[in-house]
């Protein structure tokens, strides 16, 4: 089956089924391990990544599968159909997808309904973006909106800045374009954690393709505006692992087992730049639990799955919890 069909379909029988009595068929316990980050209490330190659940349509589905977190999104102020068909490809060989899916949501307020109509009272993470056709130099106007629609549901919000499937999104990762929206971000938040009594941490999404120089100068902007974390990293550009096998041409960001060295490297990079100012949460090529502690020990607080779970379904959740619980253990 092509692979987007079998993901929208798997999506709308997820958001049938957690609200029926067959809801038992994809529960399974969550395992208790409470961690503390940017304020927040996890449940435990495996999240689902944002991209797969784009319009939070099966929030309570996925919570009842054991994660500690949930991040949904991305989000635009516009719903919008995002890049042409065909735009995910599988290479199970490589326990890896290419995506070229381009923002395709139906709109922050939709998001924002199925957000309200469910049940999940854990900690929700909302991914928003701009888009497709808003200029780079109005993309700080999309965040904003967003910004403001989601801030009162959310329990933290990311900036997505990295995503290689919107045209010149990437650029504002880097000077001016990057302070000023972080700028324009950190004073909306002050001013919304006023208007609704809370206040809601902001994380910055960012790319596993820089170099060790280019990361240094995000932290410092970082460090600069006090962004309460970092989600590291995104899919990638890079094709190797990859080269050969049948997509590896196709057009997207790669994710999953290939960018799992990339991302560990980032997350080093960021954690030593970052002296412990704010955490990183790890994610890129999650495909067990050994790889889940090895971002651990890279630096990460928390690790988010995407194409791992697509692979190796909802075993990998319990898994993953279960080793961090254990080796926080024997830490502490």
């Amino acid at each position: 089956m092509d692979a987007e069909r079998s993901h929208d379909l798997s999506l709308k029988w997820l958001s049938r089924i957690e609200k029926s009595v067959f809801r038992g068929l994809i529960t399974q316990k969550l395992v208790e391990d409470p961690v503390e980050v940017c304020g927040i209490t996890f449940a435990n330190r495996v999240g689902l990544a944002a991209g797969l659940d784009k319009n939070g349509s099966c929030i309570d589905a996925f919570a009842a599968m054991g994660f500690g977190h949930i991040e949904i999104g991305t989000v635009t102020p516009r719903a919008q159909a995002g890049n042409p068909k065909p735009r995910l490809f599988r290479l199970p060989q490589a326990k890896a997808l290419i995506n070229r899916f381009g923002f395709n949501n139906l709109g922050v307020d939709n998001l924002i309904e199925n957000v309200k109509a469910a049940k999940f009272d854990g900690v929700l993470g909302i991914n928003i973006g701009k888009n497709f056709d808003t200029p780079v130099d109005k993309a700080n106007d999309d965040y904003l909106i967003c910004l403001e629609k989601v801030y009162p549901y959310a329990s933290y919000i990311t900036i997505n800045i990295s995503s290689p499937n919107t045209a010149d999104l990437r650029k504002l990762q880097f000077g001016q374009a990057l302070d000023d929206l972080i700028s324009a971000i950190k004073d909306s938040q002050v001013l919304l954690e006023q208007k609704h009594n809370k206040y809601v941490p902001i994380l910055i999404k960012i790319a596993p393709d820089l170099s060790s120089e280019e990361v240094a100068e995000l932290v410092q902007t970082f460090k600069k505006h006090k962004v309460d974390g970092v989600i590291a990293t995104n899919t990638t550009f890079s094709r190797k692992g990859v080269d050969g096998l049948k997509h590896s041409d196709e057009k997207g960001g790669l994710s999953g087992k290939p960018v799992f060295e990339s991302s560990n490297q980032v997350i080093k990079w960021i954690v030593e730049q970052a002296e412990g100012q704010f955490p990183v949460i790890g994610v890129g090529g999650i495909c067990s639990a050994a790889d889940a502690q090895e971002k651990m020990e890279a630096g990460a607080s928390l690790v988010q799955i995407y194409s791992g779970f697509i692979y190796k379904g909802s075993a990998l959740i319990h898994a993953i919890s279960k080793r961090l619980k254990n080796a926080n253990k024997k830490v502490s």
